[in-house]
């Protein structure tokens, strides 16, 4: 059973890092987290790793007061891999399609939406660690009992596209530099992300896990 969580955490993760590639590829506006990232980066002039590494870290410790047992294997496989699973992906995808059309785009938006959801309900039912933000919505729902995840998921997405769009503005940006990090993609991500990934939890997820149980 601990090896088909450890297998269900590296693929759900490298799969979701594959996914953030088609996503920048589309270029339809990146997803609600990346969202908050795109203003708090242009709100302070440090580099964006320095930033990333911050935000992150006062996620983890948010994870570590209220429930720590989100934080695990896949938290740490998440912050070593993703970055370069992604950067790869994404570079393979630009020397395929140098010049991608409407059609491939909205083709690779769709794959990398899809393709994220699944990859996120692989490491979040493997319950070997999920990322920091992905915790957040995990303890509102569990441990605070706010609500159906599905529902949890979507508000956190809003709050994250809400607060980015006014960092980035009132950090110096213009609307007309929004739609790039807050474009059409990043709604369809924070209103329907939560939803697939429910679906993918009760379809697919959950029954792979528990065949073993059975089995046994």
């Amino acid at each position: 059973m601990k090896a088909k969580r450890i297998l269900m955490t590296v693929l759900g993760v490298c799969a979701g890092a594959v996914s953030v590639g088609f996503f920048k590829l589309a270029a339809f506006g990146v997803d609600p987290f990346q969202t908050t990232m795109a203003g708090i980066d242009q709100m302070f002039s440090l580099d964006f790793g320095t930033l990333y590494v911050i935000v992150n870290a006062c996620l983890l410790i948010f994870s570590l007061v209220f429930d720590r047992h989100y934080i695990g294997l896949g938290t740490f496989i998440n912050l070593l891999l993703t970055g370069y699973i992604t950067d790869f992906s994404l570079g393979t995808l630009q020397s395929i399609f140098p010049e991608a059309s409407v059609a491939i785009r909205i083709a690779s938006f769709v794959f990398g939406f899809v393709a994220i959801c699944f990859a996120s309900s692989l490491y979040m039912t493997a319950d070997m660690g999920v990322s920091t933000y992905d915790a957040v919505a995990l303890i509102l729902t569990n441990k605070w009992k706010l609500g159906k995840f599905k529902y949890i998921r979507i508000a956190t997405d809003v709050c994250c596209v809400v607060l980015g769009v006014v960092l980035f503005l009132v950090g110096g940006g213009t609307w007309s530099g929004v739609p790039a990090i807050a474009g059409v993609g990043t709604i369809l991500t924070a209103f329907f992300m939560g939803p697939l990934i429910d679906f993918f939890n009760r379809k697919f997820s959950v029954p792979f896990l528990n065949r073993g149980k059975k089995e046994a």
